[in-house]
């Protein structure tokens, strides 16, 4: 177990291409919820620790993690669906945000199922309800949002990447391999908006794609929470690695 950290208009066929790139991806996970019942539990459990939640490790720890990921991603696409950008933006970007809203709010729905299927003590969960801080974005402002989004996406890809080491069961390996797959989507799809569909560099940019291996990024849990963790009021601990 590794040391206790914690943390308080683009032409239409253009456009009708990489909205369909999205939403072909969010049918990835359809059927999936089928496979919970044949998975077993077999991490190390979580605790309390000193009144505050730690996430644990093995496949719990891992999909409390997730879970945390995309309670936040889910409660900024909210937060970027009621601004005043969203509801002045031209109907290609508005669809594709409301598309990756409720991409997230699917993925936040899932891990949710997945916890409370898998975990029958209620303190041993994960709270469905973390506390989110996005007082630094600002939703009237285009660049802002996209950039906050662009941010968001990139990280949970490279945490996706980076926590597959330490799923123990192949079912939930797999899963995690379909939801990665649909976040590096939305990444591409948010840095399409803000570069230019004819900057293909950046669609795919060497900051996220090892050039010389042509492999995206794998992030620690501490990486991903220097990155994420200024949006999270909700203090917990982990593990860095999460492995048991």
């Amino acid at each position: 177990m590794g040391k206790k950290k914690s943390i308080d208009a683009t032409a239409q066929s253009v456009a009708r291409n990489r909205r369909n790139f999205l939403k072909v991806s969010g049918l990835a996970l359809a059927g999936t919820g089928l496979l919970l019942a044949s998975c077993d539990n077999d991490d190390d459990g979580m605790k309390q620790l000193g009144g505050v939640f730690d996430l644990g490790s093995g496949d719990t720890g891992v999909l409390n993690y997730a879970f945390a990921l995309e309670q936040l991603e889910a409660a900024f696409y909210t937060n970027v669906l009621d601004g005043s950008y969203w509801a002045g933006a031209n109907a290609e970007e508005k669809a594709i945000l409301e598309d990756l809203y409720n991409h997230e709010v699917n993925h936040r729905d899932w891990f949710k199922a997945a916890i409370d299927a898998i975990v029958t003590n209620s303190s041993q969960r994960l709270p469905a309800n973390l506390e989110f801080d996005f007082s630094s974005v600002d939703f009237s402002s285009r660049i802002s949002v996209l950039q906050t989004a662009q941010a968001l996406e990139d990280t949970g890809v490279g945490a996706y990447n980076g926590a597959g080491i330490y799923i123990k069961t192949p079912a939930y390996l797999t899963l995690a391999g379909k939801i990665v797959s649909v976040e590096a989507r939305h990444a591409a799809a948010i840095r399409s908006l803000i570069n230019g569909d004819s900057d293909f560099k950046a669609f795919a940019g060497d900051d996220i794609v090892t050039e010389d291996t042509g492999l995206d990024v794998a992030y620690t849990p501490a990486k991903v929470f220097e990155n994420a963790g200024p949006f999270i009021k909700t203090p917990f601990t982990y593990s860095d690695p999460m492995g048991s």
